[in-house]
């Protein structure tokens, strides 16, 4: 009886086999980008890896990937903009200027850095901040009011607007397609973010 790692081996073989011969067949016939998912022809591993998964799964995946991108963009910049106000404020090493940093927020920073190091992977960024949550980045906003209260117009609608995109960005994180009214809410919520900016 055959184990499941030789079971799954001998599919993903079969499966690169049968795309290598589609991709033959739409260049025989010069057909590229008709046979395998319209103009989605696999150009390289990553891609000829998708078609290992369902097509409804794929689609789906791709339909979200914007969120994804629009939520890795406003982390990165908040992230960005809590720096540059805070190293204005108290030099380059803001996150060990005392009293700047919640102590659980850097503990519990400090925790998910040691685990990095100790899983042996590449640790995602030396910079403390990258490893702090969308929540612990209001907290730190919340926190240091009197730096951040010439940067934005309202601390009530701050901590709002954060509450609500880190309750949407769970479905994001946790591969959850976002209903009608949640990317409504996400589109309202980004421009409600930037209003804020003084």
């Amino acid at each position: 009886m055959k184990s499941f790692d030789m079971i799954l081996k001998s599919f993903g073989m079969s499966n690169q086999m049968l795309i290598s011969d589609l991709l033959s067949i739409e260049k025989q016939y010069n057909l590229e980008g008709q046979i395998l998912v319209g103009n989605n022809t696999p150009n390289n591993v990553e891609e000829r890896d998708l078609f290992q998964f369902d097509p409804a799964i794929r689609e789906e995946a791709s339909k979200m990937a914007i969120y994804y991108e629009l939520f890795y963009s406003l982390e990165k910049t908040i992230r960005q903009l809590i720096s540059d106000v805070l190293e204005s404020r108290y030099g380059e090493q803001w996150w060990d200027y005392q009293n700047v940093i919640i102590p659980s927020i850097k503990q519990e920073v400090e925790k998910n850095m040691r685990k990095e190091i100790d899983a042996g992977i590449t640790p995602r960024s030396s910079e403390p901040l990258d490893y702090t949550t969308f929540g612990q980045l209001g907290e730190i906003i919340k926190s240091n009011w009197d730096v951040f209260q010439g940067v934005f117009r309202s601390q009530r609608a701050v901590e709002k607007i954060l509450y609500n995109l880190n309750t949407l960005r769970n479905n994001i994180a946790h591969c959850s397609p976002l209903a009608e009214d949640e990317v409504v809410r996400l589109q309202l919520s980004i421009k409600d973010w930037f209003r804020q900016i003084s």
